[in-house]
């Protein structure tokens, strides 16, 4: 079983905080003398070394500046940027509405050839039809509570983006588990529809559609959704977050619990077959 999703990113940031805090030790600075000398409480220097709060450039410019280490000032802004980027909350990112974070995600997918992804809830974004991701992004404007719906807008770009499966130079392995066909996102001719192009997905030449029946014999638990690009990061998707696991460690495990997940499912006519039941049952 992979650690923590956001272990990662709780490392990432411990780090910029534990260099911060022996910075100060070095310089033989209290930490009330350290927040005396930046200009702040006390409390804000004891919250960033144990990593409760992440600084800000400025806060870790500073930092240096009282702790007389200016020339690792620059060093220390980039890895907490970088620690900071790795946990993403949803809040955060779709201040700029649902529509651009579609966008923002079609550089990433072209730059990868090997996409492997795993769903326990939803048809993953790159199979899913308008119809369905309409439903789907309606329901997210709904839960951050939006102050402008753009799911309609959203929907068109997320199936815009999808058509990279249709180019070459990329593979798609997709793994789902049998009750997300049964999951009434939409109404039934949005799940018609969708259940519809899952059959045509799964028979595209650069498109590997597993399914894992709810009756087998299970060999690994249910995981959270995640999608591993190439073998370079994992990004795990979280209710409050988004996570982007990079520790090669990490990956490898993330690798290795698709396999496992993989191993369980049917392909071909079997996995036709569960999606025409789940069809029936519209009915």
């Amino acid at each position: 079983m992979p650690a923590s999703p956001s272990s990662s990113a709780q490392a990432a940031r411990e780090a910029v905080a534990h260099r911060l805090r022996d910075l100060r030790r070095e310089a033989g600075l209290t930490v009330v003398q350290l927040a005396a000398a930046c200009g702040w409480h006390y409390s804000k220097t004891s919250r960033i070394e144990n990593a409760l709060t992440g600084p800000s450039a400025t806060d870790i410019r500073r930092w240096c500046a009282a702790t007389h280490a200016h020339d690792q000032a620059q060093d220390l802004v980039v890895q907490s940027i970088n620690a900071e980027s790795m946990y993403r909350q949803w809040r955060d990112q779709v201040r700029s509405g649902l529509r651009h974070l579609q966008e923002s995600r079609v550089q990433v997918f072209r730059a990868t050839e090997s996409h492997r992804m795993y769903s326990a809830g939803l048809v993953p974004g790159l199979l899913q039809t308008e119809g369905y991701a309409l439903a789907v992004l309606g329901i997210a404007a709904s839960a951050h509570g939006l102050d402008v719906d753009d799911s309609a807008q959203a929907a068109r770009a997320r199936v815009e983006r999808s058509r990279i499966v249709h180019e070459q130079g990329h593979r798609f392995v997709v793994v789902i588990e049998e009750p997300v066909l049964y999951c009434q996102i939409g109404d039934t001719d949005a799940m018609a529809a969708q259940l519809g192009y899952l059959l045509t997905a799964g028979a595209l030449p650069a498109v590997s559609l597993g399914i894992i029946p709810m009756t087998i014999r299970r060999t690994h638990w249910p995981e959270e959704t995640f999608h591993i690009y190439d073998d370079r990061f994992v990004s795990v998707e979280l209710v409050s977050a988004e996570v982007s696991v990079t520790q090669p460690g990490e990956v490898t495990q993330y690798l290795e619990t698709f396999d496992r997940l993989r191993a369980m499912a049917v392909y071909g006519a079997d996995a036709r077959a569960v999606i025409l039941r789940a069809i029936e049952a519209l009915h």
